[in-house]
């Protein structure tokens, strides 16, 4: 069986050692009362029919409910996360009015074996970090986007590019 596939888009802001990134924190009763490691990229999966870019696209949409901001895509690689899903990330320097936010929702049975079911955010909240507290913040697996987001722009060694 195929591994499960994600793509999503990390924004970026600033330079050197004031980047910032912009995070979500994840939507749902799980994560409402967790931080440390409840934040993800704006991203989600996709069918091997669409390209990867594409449902990076159309997840930031849904996540955030903005469009992409327009500009030059950075390839961030792919990373394998604990659960076995392979998820490819492409950063983009731009700014965002989170104030205008409106995150798409998903359904699921809530509370469990209530056979209710209930809406949530897909994202109830996205912010602004540095990279350093963005980094205990996001899911461990996705915390290997940050270094290339960091090497991307410093090149080798801390050079600048």
């Amino acid at each position: 069986m195929a591994a499960v596939r994600s793509a999503g888009l990390l924004l970026f802001r600033g330079r050197d050692e004031n980047i910032e990134v912009l995070i979500g924190h994840m939507g749902g009763p799980y994560w409402e009362d967790r931080d440390d490691a409840a934040w993800s990229v704006p991203k989600g999966q996709y069918t091997p029919e669409e390209e990867p870019m594409a449902a990076a696209r159309r997840e930031f949409e849904e996540e955030l409910g903005l469009a992409p901001p327009a500009g030059q895509w950075l390839p961030l690689g792919e990373a394998r996360q604990s659960n076995g899903k392979i998820v490819t990330i492409w950063a983009l320097a731009a700014d965002l009015d989170l104030s205008l936010m409106a995150p798409g929702t998903f359904t699921m049975e809530w509370p469990p074996h209530s056979g209710r079911m209930e809406q949530f955010p897909e994202i109830d909240r996205a912010g602004w970090f540095g990279v350093d507290d963005a980094r205990s913040k996001l899911v461990t697996g996705q915390r290997v986007f940050l270094d290339r987001l960091r090497e991307a722009l410093t090149g080798p060694a801390g050079t600048d590019v």
